[in-house]
């Protein structure tokens, strides 16, 4: 008869969470697990490296210093990348490329006059998405 000797739980790694990130106009979000304890840096890298091996589109590069990644659930700020993951207690995640306004400052501080033509902020396509309710015939 065989003993089954449980594992004990490493001190020190944290505990390992399911997340779930959407990219913008992606057919679907990207899944995989993650340290509770890994920088938010961390899983946007991750989350693009997963995107491109699994051959998704639209193509979106790999600077990850070129993505902030949000919580729906906890407001509209973008997280810092030196958060870690597990600080909201959330799982559920989007991805979305940083605007022109946020990567083109000038020197005194107020923002570039650069805006993306014809494309609205994510703001609004996101509230617009949220306001959508199906209606049953």
């Amino acid at each position: 008869m065989l003993l089954y000797k449980p594992k004990k739980n490493q001190t020190g790694k944290g505990n390992r969470i399911l997340i779930s990130i959407t990219v913008l106009g992606s057919a679907g979000p990207i899944r995989f697990v993650v340290n509770e304890e890994e920088l938010v840096a961390d899983v946007i890298d991750t989350a693009m490296k997963t995107y491109a091996r699994e051959g998704r589109l639209p193509i979106l590069g790999s600077d990850f210093t070129n993505f902030v990644l949000y919580c729906p659930s906890a407001g509209t700020e973008a997280l810092s990348p030196w958060e870690t993951i597990g600080s909201l207690g959330v799982r559920n995640f989007m991805l979305f490329k940083k605007s022109s306004q946020d990567e083109n400052t000038v020197d005194d501080g107020k923002q570039s006059s650069m805006v993306r033509k014809g494309v609205g902020s994510w703001k609004a396509w996101f509230n617009k998405s949220l306001s959508r309710k199906i209606v049953s015939h």
